[in-house]
Order: structure tokens, then C-alpha cells, then sequence
């Protein structure tokens, strides 16, 4: 056996050692009950006492027990199960990616430095890739769900079902030693995966994420050991994550008991936009595909929800929307102030008043931004975060954004775009395994998460890693 394959089987051994280890921890601590979703703001420790003895979930939020597939894991943090189509998205956690192709394995070979910067190339956002942890999180995913013939899945929140792909939003819960242990939350105890809040703190279990993250830290386990091959960046990632989760929270707290104000995530959120057609709204989504003004057809905004399922605004003054600093805001959290409206697109035999008595038009809702003020941006760019050790404080205080002027007077009208609306196929191919489906809006409540304390150590000798 080759000096590298021992070395990858003495890492797995590890881990195993490490997957009893924080198991035994969780059990300590006495993680993995049920308990109920957590208000904004300050998150103590009496709160923490009294959600560890609240009951059990209520029923919006329990999925259901399933016996796991075989295999079951699909990488460190997705899983599959019986009865449930595709895969389960696993909330709160997003580790490294596993390799998949020969060409990634060559590339790594040349250097694990030189092999995160071909990758990174020149895009200003960290980069998901395949590397070593993403094996080990896979391996250690494997060994957590041995043995086990039954699993239960609960949702953070009972109107955020599925993500962008479709997968199912859940936390996992494996009985062991008479406890039912989340599987998220060790994880992430078991430097696995960091607390991902890119899309909303955790409502349920914030304070035991950052518990957890706050031990493997200074433990110095998995991603948080400088002598092991991981993403180099979580200085930025958490600082990026976090900002987008204050952002989120905020929103959040401000719309409670309003109907008019919708998270473009939540499943009911296109019925509550149509029963408030023809009245204003807010709207807080991240910005997809901006598609440009096209003859007679205005610009296009579209704002993140479901595949093929986008939510368009509509743009015909240009210098609307370049100063409504949408561009800089893609891939971001946006909040939309505007009046919701229906286009109805009419075929060329309806133009031709040749079309069937059942023949139904196609339409879709959608806000026209006539103001650069009706697009609230809070500038959440990784590039706004330096590389730097996350500090032990809570995430920096986003600034409030303006709210959108008021309307004086009756809502201008405009020329509708004439034509049908461009179609094309849709896209094929496998089921994405990345997280960017991930659970949007969480509970606000600040995250401090102790520096850890470093000791230099030698890089060791790089595996093969032939998955």
C-alpha cells in the first residue's frame, strides 16, 4: 500500500474516532430534542435552558421519520431517503465538495495552493470546489449514518418547504443511545462544515450552531486546522454569510403581521401576491438573471424563487434601472417596494382575433419599477469583507436602508411591451448538489464566535484522494 492511501486511511480512522467523540458531546450536552423557534434579538442562556425543555416541534415543522436509501449520503451535507423524491438540501451546514472528475484530481496534483487558484480564477466571490475536507465530510457523513435504519426530518420553518432545485429544506435527527441527535449540528461540532447562515440564521437552533462551530474552532477540527487542505477563506465566507443573514433578519422582523410584506421563498408567496394584485407590496429576494432591454421589450430583473418560476421587474427606463444599482446587487438580498401587476401575453392568433373560446392567455405577475427608490440595497458583497481571522464579535451592524418614497398621486402609466414573451427550452441535466438552495429568511440573534488559537504546524504530505 502506497505512503498516500496509508495516509488516507489513517485520516479515516480519525475521523471515525472524532464522529464518537462529538457524538458523545452532543449527548452531554444533552442536543438533538426539539425546540421551539426563537424570537430576534439576543439569543441567553436561560432562553437556551427553557427551548431544551420546551416539547416537541409542532406538527408544521416535523417532516416525518424515513428510512434512509443505500447508499444514503451523497456528500457531507446531502442525504437521500426512502419515499422522498431526490435529495434532502441539509440546512444550516455546507461543506467542501467531494471530487468527481479526473480532471479536478490532475489539477490538485499540480498543488493544493496552485490548485484553489486556477479554481478561484477571477471571480470576486469565494468558489465552491472539491477538496480533501469535502471527502472527509463525505466519509464522515457515511460513518454518522451507519447502521442507521430510521431518521427524522423537521423543517425550520413552516413556510419554507424546498429550495431553488426543489430539494427538501430539513434538519436530521438519528436516534442514538435513547437521544435523537441532530445530524446538522454535529457536523458542524465536527469541523465538517462551518455554520452556514447565508440565507438566515437557523430559527430553531442558532444557539447550538454557534456552540458548535465556536468548539470545533478552538478545538481546531477539520476546516478550522491549518495543517489540513481546505477552503483558505472562511474569514470572508462568514463575514459575507452573516451580513446576508442580518439583512434577512431584519426584513423578517419588520414584516411580522403584514401580509404585504413577502419573502419570495415562502410557498405561499405567489398566492399572497395575487390576492394583493393591483396593490403595493414588499418584496425581499436576491437578484437572478438581468436580461436587457430588446427592441420594444423592456428590462427584465429577475428575483430569485424557483427554477423557471422567477419573479420579473420591469424596467423600460434604463437610466432607472442602472441607478437603482440593481447590477451591483446581483446574487444579493434586495427589498422591493412596488405595485403588483399582470401582464397578459397575447398569442399571434389572439392579435389576429383568431384564437379558441377556451383558449386560455398566458400572464404573470410582476412589479414595473418607475424609481430607483423602489430598490433597497444593502451592500452585502464579499468584496466589502477583507481577508481577515473573524473576530469574537458579533457580525457588524448593517445600515438601515432608506425606505422607498411614498407615492404622490396616481401611479403613471406607460406602454406595455408588445410580442410574446421570448421562450426557449429548459434546461437539462443532473440534480445540483451545491447549497444554494438553501432555507432563506432565519431568525435574527448575534453570533460570537471565539478566534481560535493557532499553532503553526507542518503542511503534511498530500493524498491521491482517487474518491
Amino acid at each position: 500500500m502506497s505512503a498516500s492511501h496509508v495516509r488516507w486511511a489513517s485520516r479515516r480512522l480519525a475521523l471515525g474516532q472524532l464522529a464518537l467523540v462529538s457524538l458523545g458531546l452532543g449527548l452531554g450536552l444533552g442536543l438533538g430534542l426539539g425546540c421551539g423557534p426563537q424570537g430576534v434579538g439576543h439569543y441567553d442562556r436561560g432562553q437556551l435552558a427553557q427551548s431544551l425543555a420546551a416539547p416537541a416541534p409542532d406538527a408544521g415543522l416535523v417532516i416525518g421519520e424515513f428510512t434512509p436509501q443505500s447508499p444514503a449520503v451523497v456528500d457531507g451535507d446531502t442525504i437521500k431517503v426512502v419515499g422522498i423524491e431526490g435529495t434532502l438540501r441539509l440546512l444550516a451546514i455546507d461543506t467542501e465538495e467531494t471530487f468527481k472528475s479526473d480532471k479536478d484530481l490532475r489539477l490538485y496534483d499540480e498543488g493544493f495552493d496552485v490548485y484553489l487558484a486556477k479554481k478561484q480564477g477571477d471571480s470576486t466571490r469565494p468558489v465552491k470546489v472539491a477538496t480533501p475536507l469535502g471527502m472527509d465530510a463525505k466519509h464522515w457523513a457515511e460513518e454518522f449514518f451507519e447502521g442507521v435504519r430510521t431518521v427524522r426530518l423537521e423543517r425550520d420553518h413552516p413556510k419554507e418547504l424546498r429550495g431553488r432545485y426543489g430539494r427538501l429544506l430539513s434538519y436530521v435527527f438519528v436516534e442514538k443511545d435513547g437521544r435523537w441527535i441532530n445530524y446538522n449540528v454535529e457536523c458542524v461540532r465536527a469541523g465538517m462544515s462551518p455554520y452556514f447562515t447565508k440565507y438566515g440564521y437557523s430559527r430553531r437552533f442558532h444557539e447550538q450552531f454557534v456552540q458548535a462551530q465556536a468548539e470545533a474552532m478552538a478545538a481546531e477540527r477539520g476546516i478550522w486546522d491549518p495543517a489540513l487542505e481546505h477552503y483558505r477563506d472562511y474569514d470572508v465566507r462568514l463575514r459575507w454569510w452573516n451580513a446576508r443573514a442580518e439583512v434577512i433578519a431584519r426584513f423578517e422582523a419588520e414584516a411580522a403581521g403584514r401580509e404585504d410584506w413577502i419573502a419570495l421563498t415562502n410557498w405561499d408567496a405567489v398566492e399572497r401576491l395575487e390576492a394583493l394584485e393591483g396593490k403595493e407590496v414588499v418584496v425581499l429576494a436576491t437578484v437572478g438573471d438581468i436580461r436587457p432591454r430588446e427592441g420594444k421589450r423592456p428590462a427584465r430583473v429577475m428575483l430569485s424563487r424557483k427554477m423557471f418560476s422567477d419573479f420579473p421587474l420591469i424596467f423600460f427606463d434604463d437610466e432607472v434601472l442602472e441607478r437603482s444599482g440593481v447590477a451591483e446587487a446581483k446574487g444579493e438580498y434586495v427589498r422591493v417596494q412596488g405595485t403588483v401587476s399582470r401582464y397578459v401575453f397575447k398569442s399571434r392568433r389572439q392579435r389576429a382575433g383568431k384564437a379558441k373560446k377556451d383558449e386560455e392567455p398566458r400572464s404573470q405577475l410582476q412589479i414595473q419599477i418607475r424609481r430607483p427608490e423602489q430598490i433597497a440595497f444593502v451592500d452585502t458583497r464579499p468584496a466589502r469583507f477583507p481577508s481577515a481571522t473573524p473576530e469574537p464579535e458579533p457580525p457588524a451592524a448593517i445600515v438601515e436602508p432608506p425606505p422607498a418614497a411614498e407615492p404622490t398621486g396616481p401611479e403613471p402609466t406607460g406602454p406595455e411591451p408588445t410580442g410574446p414573451e421570448p421562450t426557449g427550452p429548459e434546461p437539462t441535466g443532473p440534480e445540483p448538489t451545491g447549497p444554494e438552495d438553501s432555507a432563506p429568511p432565519g431568525a435574527s440573534e448575534e453570533v460570537t464566535e471565539p478566534e481560535p488559537t493557532k499553532q503553526p504546524q507542518p503542511t503534511p504530505a498530500r493524498s491521491s484522494l482517487r474518491p
